[in-house]
């Protein structure tokens, strides 16, 4: 049995990648944060449950953004003997986190509209209006922040929904304001509220999924096992293949393993490297680990890092 272990070096991209998400994310945190303060007082002196409820939204934001920011300087640090896969999966945690957190924040609003509904309070409709307009400025700034690095990271792509889901809220809360000083119908206030959270609902059961999926160990959204199956099948000297696992640390690092049997007289070396290609090239996979198998079922097994 014959073992060759093939190690290529290769350009961190993602390091440059995670540094800008990181000063944006830091620009988005320090506005956020900001007006998070400013919502929640105007939500109490205002007594207005859609400010609270777009309050409760932007405390998920903050919270988005700082563990985003954590996430990114924990995945930078290298893989050790401990964890050696290194730590960017810390990212995939923190965006679950924030979804399951989207989730509470919703039944909270769901719950004291109920109660408003049969107890309407007054509400100073122009304190609202104020505060909201404030609200939209900040998380359209905050969007475009975020819009750049929000396909390359889960993390990121959290916190942009976040923000782009307070930014529809302020919108309501803005409507519902100019509703409630022209009419004087305070029930608009807690049905904007609801509006808010089942506006945003959808979207974070999108991202729990897919982050599950990742933690999990699933097929990367995109990919088909069975297509993968195929295509390493028709590489030249592949007479079949078996135990085919593939899966992500994050969004974007997949990995794959496979065994391979060998057509007789097969070059080992050679059909590796073309199953790599092939692998690399119309999937997008980076790091594979492909052992092979000969007549007579001897394994040679190779660690590829394109």
């Amino acid at each position: 049995m014959a073992h060759e272990h093939n190690h290529e070096a290769g350009g961190h991209s993602h390091d440059h990648t995670a540094g800008a998400n990181a000063k944006m994310l830091s620009w988005a945190l320090a506005l956020t944060f900001t007006y998070f303060i400013a919502e929640v007082v105007g939500g109490f002196v205002f007594n207005s449950l859609a400010l609270l409820s777009d309050a409760a939204h932007m405390m998920t934001d903050v919270m988005a953004l700082v563990i985003a920011l954590l996430a990114i300087k924990l995945g930078q640090k290298a893989a050790d003997d401990k964890r050696t896969f290194g730590y960017r999966r810390f990212e995939i945690l923190a965006a679950a986190f924030n979804a399951v957190l989207l989730f509470g924040v919703a039944i909270y609003v769901f719950v004291e509209a109920i109660k408003r509904f049969s107890q309407p309070q007054e509400v100073q409709s122009w304190g609202m209006l104020i505060v909201a307009s404030i609200g939209l400025v900040v998380n359209v700034i905050s969007m475009r922040l975020l819009m750049a690095g929000k396909e390359g990271s889960f993390n990121v792509k959290g916190a942009y929904l976040e923000v782009w889901a307070d930014m529809i809220g302020s919108v309501g809360v803005i409507v519902g304001a100019l509703v409630i000083r022209f009419t004087g119908w305070t029930w608009v206030d807690p049905i904007v509220a609801v509006g808010i959270g089942l506006w945003v609902l959808p979207r974070t059961w999108i991202l729990l999924r897919d982050t599950s999926n990742v933690l999990l160990e699933g097929v990367p959204g995109g990919l088909k096992l069975a297509e993968v199956r195929t295509a390493i099948a028709g590489v030249p000297g592949v007479a079949g293949l078996h135990d085919l696992h593939v899966w992500s640390m994050s969004n974007d690092e997949v990995n794959c393993t496979v065994h391979v049997v060998l057509e007789d007289g097969a070059d080992v070396d050679g059909t590796r490297s073309a199953i790599q290609a092939v692998l690399k090239t119309r999937y997008e996979i980076e790091h594979s680990t492909i052992q092979t198998e000969a007549s007579g079922r001897d394994c040679d097994e190779g660690d590829v890092h394109p």
